[in-house]
């Protein structure tokens, strides 16, 4: 329970940071708008050219009596608009992020270095992000499309398909947007995605809080994109939690606690304890 509030609390604080910082907000709104207006228009030549589209598919209907040949094309067209409304409310948030991978990450960078212990991001160029970001992107569609197909088998269950199923929908989703949203973050703190879904996995609640109310508030378009800078900077605060940074090691010969001769030479009763010291919390995945 203490994860999903902090989840939903990493949302709240991404928000308030954009809100904070109007210029990144802004900057951080245009792939979004990029992309609804390209989705925009290819969904209004899917509904102008649908009802051609279905008397293509059936051309075995030409002879059919009236009204059942104009209530099949009717109902072709209407399957095919609500197909492509779907796949892009399924896809808007990846291509998003594909589109916008430099702005998110000039993002990231700015929240990293406001709230301090910003990583020194690879050294890696454009279009190989670019590769890597297409890839984890097709990942995670892959696996989403897996889920969905599980749950859609298990819809026609009675009872639990119209109530626990639609529920668990929304969680399946809010938990790989999490994934999507943070992507950046890590990628920057070099986390291979194999390793990026297993500490969401290991911090369940964490990722549910933060990404299924994302879920239902981006089934708006517009909301989509006024929420969507917020969302990436609450994403890399969270990614902050998942992934501490190390501590900065002290400059070559500064005196960390005074002169040689005011430092304790008192052993580290960690020595004697039989119990090693605890490591400094850092990035394993650095290298």
């Amino acid at each position: 329970m203490r994860d999903l509030v902090a989840g939903a609390k990493y949302l709240v604080e991404g928000q308030k940071w954009v809100g904070r910082h109007g210029r990144w907000w802004g900057f951080g709104m245009l792939p979004a708008l990029l992309t609804l207006a390209g989705y925009v228009v290819a969904l209004a030549f899917l509904g102008a050219w649908s009802l051609d589209l279905a008397d293509w598919a059936t051309p075995f209907a030409d002879h059919w009596a009236s009204p059942w040949r104009g209530l099949l094309r009717d109902t072709l067209a209407a399957v095919a608009f609500g197909g492509g409304l779907l796949l892009s409310l399924l896809t808007f948030t990846a291509v998003t992020l594909l589109v916008g991978q430099p702005f998110y990450e000039a993002l990231c960078a700015e929240v990293d270095e406001t709230e301090g212990g910003a990583p020194t991001p690879p050294d890696t160029a454009l279009w190989r992000e670019l590769l890597i970001a297409v890839r984890d992107s097709v990942y995670v569609l892959v696996r989403v499309a897996g889920f969905g197909v599980l749950l859609f088998a298990c819809g026609f269950i009675p009872v639990v398909g119209q109530t626990v199923v639609p529920a668990v929908g929304f969680l399946v989703s809010g938990f790989f947007l999490t994934v999507e949203l943070t992507a950046v973050a890590l990628q920057r703190r070099q986390v291979p995605q194999p390793e990026r879904i297993r500490l969401l996995r290991a911090r369940l609640g964490l990722a549910l809080g933060f990404g299924t109310p994302l879920v239902l508030a981006f089934l708006v378009p517009l909301v989509t994109v006024l929420a969507m800078p917020g969302a990436v900077a609450g994403a890399t605060l969270l990614a902050r939690d998942l992934v501490p940074a190390a501590p900065e090691e002290p400059e070559e010969g500064r005196e960390e606690h005074g002169p040689a001769s005011e430092r304790s030479t008192a052993p580290d009763p960690s020595a004697f304890s039989g119990t090693p010291a605890r490591p400094v919390p850092g990035n394993p995945y650095a290298n």
